[in-house]
């Protein structure tokens, strides 16, 4: 069985076919699907796909590309449905400094990724990360997490292995999808080889990041196939053994998933 950790269906490109996509997820042993707000439109989505699918559970949180979004309104709802049985974890959050490059953004980044932290930790609720090219300042804070006891999976990694083994040594896991099935991906690849199974949890970021064979077409989680036997190829396993291993990490981390 397959736990999809990191999926937006809330996304307009599943507009054409979204109910008969994810009505047909199960039967293609996608068995648990996360689905993830970015945006706050995507909190409020994610919040009524969960609670229209009996397998899809939601994660709240603004996205640093979208902080513009993070009103004390927004937040206030946020934290609301965030004691909800159905809302498995706070994200995604953490920081972009690829698009964003202005000193005072970045900052502003920060600032509400921290307050983000801080109210996973109110909640007893784990935290999914998103980082691009904010290397130190992730790791700045995340060691704070650590300390504060906030558990969370790196997701979409992009880093070393380095400092995937220190994301590792702290607790946290590491989100893989369909860039491991990359040819240019040597760092990611390099770093599932290094890890290993124990600290590893399988999304897509959908409609995001398909996997080869079919790369630059609109991404589902039917494609973690690809995803499961690269890994298992990586790491000297079988693709049921990653299966259940991932599923296992998944459920440690988001207990409030049935």
């Amino acid at each position: 069985m397959i736990f999809e950790t990191h999926a937006h269906y809330d996304d307009e490109k599943f507009k054409e076919d979204r109910e008969q996509l994810v009505s047909s997820l199960p039967e293609q042993n996608i068995k648990r699907v996360i689905n993830v707000g970015a945006d706050f439109a995507g909190c409020v989505d994610s919040v009524a796909l969960a609670e229209k699918y009996d397998y899809i559970y939601a994660a709240i949180g603004i996205h640093p590309s979208n902080i513009e979004d993070a009103t004390e309104e927004n937040l206030a709802w946020i934290k609301g449905k965030a004691s909800w049985e159905k809302t498995v974890a706070i994200g995604e959050i953490g920081l972009d400094y690829y698009w964003d490059k202005e000193p005072t953004v970045q900052q502003a980044q920060r600032e509400m990724f921290c307050r983000q932290l801080a109210l996973a930790k109110e909640m007893s609720l784990p935290v999914i990360i998103h980082s691009r090219d904010a290397t130190e300042d992730t790791m700045n804070i995340m060691q704070q997490a650590h300390k504060d006891g906030i558990p969370g999976v790196i997701h979409c990694y992009s880093y070393s292995k380095e400092m995937a083994k220190e994301y590792v040594k702290m607790g946290y896991y590491i989100g893989v999808g369909g860039v491991v099935t990359f040819k240019n991906a040597k760092k990611l690849k390099e770093t599932v080889a290094e890890i290993g199974l124990p600290h590893i949890v399988l999304e897509t970021d959908c409609p995001y990041m398909a996997p080869e064979p079919h790369r630059g077409t609109r991404n589902d989680s039917r494609n973690l196939i690809y995803v499961v036997k690269t890994i298992a190829e990586l790491t000297g396993t079988t693709p049921e053994e990653v299966e259940a291993v991932t599923w296992e990490n998944a459920k440690k981390l988001f207990q409030k998933v049935r």
